[in-house]
């Protein structure tokens, strides 16, 4: 895919996944598949195996230099399992170059699940989802498991003491709550999920995001990813999504965006090319070297990828 101004850009994906459904159990697209919760509805196209090779093929014609794996809700008495199986993968293929493992962060035994996955050398951080409230009008706070609850908090303080990061994932109405973590402990590098999930596309829903996004950004600590752009039951907008990622670089400064494919996921409403392509279009505003930071450099440095190693693309641009 190219730059405008040189040529094929190197993209770093912040966010993808894989899995294999004959290797290991993954509830909620075998045996729990349920469309009406998933945010983008019907799902059943994903329901298949996403290996590497099925991610070149999906990225052919992009200069992928490196992939950061984020946990696939792989069934959780899995969830080291899952680990080992991306370090493998990491030796066969390749990439991912970083991965982001789940934990519970309320369970008796949070630590001693970080130290196994910090026996794979891969493993940055780990996304792990608090509970949270089906509208903006409901309350959970304070329950177990929420952002409040004083056992999720004393796990959550164990990333700061094994150099790890967070990566956070709620819907929009829970980032004020998100800011109160990040406050608490700004020694956790911390990269929100799926640009805070504007799901809300009338005025009055932007403006509430907006000012959601303002409080969480006010957290210096704090990083976003420039992805998943799909909406329940709507094709892929570009002119709508554009507004959404330059409110998102005004908010948070292009230094602390990065992009994101969330693939295969978000192959359900358009091709690994044209997300990249429309992005890149999207940043038009900055100059290359910025865009270049959020394709790729701001990645590398939040999720300590060592470029050097990835040298050879996982994906060429001719590929």
């Amino acid at each position: 895919m190219s730059n405008p101004d040189a040529g094929p850009i190197d993209v770093v994906d912040a966010h993808h996944h894989l899995w294999d459904l004959s290797q290991g159990r993954y509830p909620w697209l075998q045996e729990a598949y349920d469309a009406e919760a998933f945010f983008l509805g019907e799902y059943r196209a994903i329901c298949r195996d996403f290996l590497p090779g099925d991610y070149r093929a999906a990225a052919r014609g992009c200069r992928v230099v490196a992939t950061v794996h984020v946990e696939a809700e792989r069934a959780r008495d899995e969830q080291v399992a899952e680990t080992a199986w991306l370090q493998t993968m990491h030796a066969r293929h390749g990439f991912p170059n970083a991965v982001v493992a789940h934990v519970w962060f309320d369970r008796p035994d949070t630590e001693a699940r970080l130290l196994q996955h910090l026996e794979c050398p891969l493993v940055r951080g780990i996304r792990s989802k608090p509970v949270t409230a089906p509208s903006p009008v409901h309350s959970v706070r304070g329950l177990p498991g929420t952002m409040q609850d004083e056992a999720w908090l004393r796990g959550f303080s164990l990333l700061g003491r094994h150099g790890l990061s967070w990566d956070l994932r709620v819907p929009a109405w829970h980032l004020p709550e998100a800011a109160e973590v990040a406050r608490m402990f700004p020694e956790v590098p911390i990269v929100l999920n799926h640009h805070g999930f504007a799901w809300d596309r009338s005025e009055e829903g932007l403006k509430r995001w907006r000012g959601w996004m303002e409080t969480l950004a006010r957290e210096s600590n704090v990083h976003v990813k420039l992805s998943e752009f799909g909406l329940r039951g709507q094709a892929w907008d570009w002119h709508a999504n554009a507004r959404i990622v330059r409110d998102t670089l005004a908010i948070f400064g292009w230094e602390r965006c990065m992009f994101a494919s969330n693939f295969p996921v978000a192959g359900l409403r358009i091709t690994y090319p044209e997300l990249v392509g429309g992005v890149v279009r999207m940043l038009d505003h900055l100059t290359p070297s910025q865009r270049s930071a959020v394709m790729s450099g701001n990645a590398l440095r939040f999720y300590r990828i060592d470029l050097p190693q990835c040298a050879v693309p996982v994906v060429g641009s001719g590929a």
